[in-house]
């Protein structure tokens, strides 16, 4: 479909000349004489009739106006959507109350201005994740490949931001009453982190956990959800989990649950972002300047072997 042959039927129906139609598109009365009969052939009717006054429709040109307006309005609205800056950034996060979203929801305060769309990609594989950025269903990505060959040549991934834990145990659990627990006095307490996809990042990050430190992850049974886990732990006198410390929980009262920060070594969980090589939403330079300005963990700080972020190269855009 030739969309400049129906915008400058659309103009000279609307001012009556093709002259002004020419004038406004900023071509010549030719050019618009030839769109216009191009457009004629391929409908096979007549579309205008000459007259003393310039030009005026016939009853197909009629006809035809009314949805020429809808097209041409509907190509403009496509044309702007994808603009350098005209477009929502999209930004993939594992899920709405994450810390992935509450930082994004920090930087969007910061600069509400930003038209942002926060979406969850229905995948446990980053991959995946990668593929979506490559294809550029979305701009980037909160996600970690943790072995770099596997991402597409054209997505590159940064640091993000470390993630502290916390572990999260109902008023019975024993160690409900401390401030503050190190790795050590996890240790043959069972931490419950249901629904552990196999192969994803997580998965990957709580192996290496329970290795360096004789802990007890138990990934038993599909997780039916936040509520269903926490109301789990409200009742149980032996079972906690593992959260992020910036992750968002919303609970009844009565539950009473406890969130403890884990120190001597703070265990985090490393956020990397995804995000292409070229061309880049303009947007994502501003969010990757908040990411930089997070305040470092205090302490020793243990990470997975994986954690290393990839260096920007030189060749970067942002």
């Amino acid at each position: 479909m030739d969309t400049e042959a129906w915008r400058s039927f659309v103009r000279a129906a609307e001012l009556g000349q093709f002259q002004h139609a020419a004038d406004e598109l900023g071509v010549t009365q030719q050019a618009i004489s030839k769109r216009i009969a191009g457009l004629e052939r391929e409908l096979a009717v007549r579309l205008f009739a000459r007259s003393a006054r310039g030009v005026e429709l016939t009853l197909d040109g009629q006809a035809f106006l009314p949805h020429a307006r809808t097209v041409v309005a509907g190509v403009e609205r496509a044309v702007a959507a994808v603009g350098p800056g005209s477009r929502a950034l999209r930004i993939d996060v594992l899920g709405l109350r994450s810390a992935q979203a509450v930082i994004l929801h920090e930087y969007w305060r910061s600069r509400p201005e930003t038209d942002l769309d926060v979406v969850t990609l229905r995948t446990h594989d980053p991959r995946v994740a990668a593929a979506a950025v490559a294809a550029g269903d979305v701009d980037a990505s909160f996600r970690t490949v943790t072995d770099p060959a596997a991402l597409p040549p054209d997505v590159r991934m940064i640091h993000a931001f470390h993630s502290p834990l916390e572990l999260l145990v109902g008023p019975r659990h024993p160690l409900a009453a401390a401030r503050t627990l190190t790795p050590e006095q996890l240790r043959k307490h069972r931490i419950w982190v249901p629904g552990i996809a196999p192969g994803s990042e997580w998965g990957e990050f709580y192996d290496q956990l329970a290795t360096d430190f004789d802990l007890s992850i138990d990934a038993a049974g599909p997780h039916f959800g936040d509520e269903v886990l926490l109301d789990t732990l409200a009742d149980a006198a032996d079972l906690a989990t593992l959260v992020g410390a910036r992750d968002r929980y919303i609970w009844p009262t009565g539950h009473d649950l406890r969130r403890i920060p884990v120190v001597d070594p703070t265990l985090a969980y490393p956020l990397s972002l995804l995000l292409p090589r070229a061309n880049p939403h303009p947007e994502l330079r501003g969010l990757i300047t908040h990411l930089d300005r997070l305040p470092k963990l205090p302490g020793t700080v243990w990470l997975p072997a994986w954690a290393t972020p990839p260096q920007r190269g030189d060749g970067d855009d942002v």
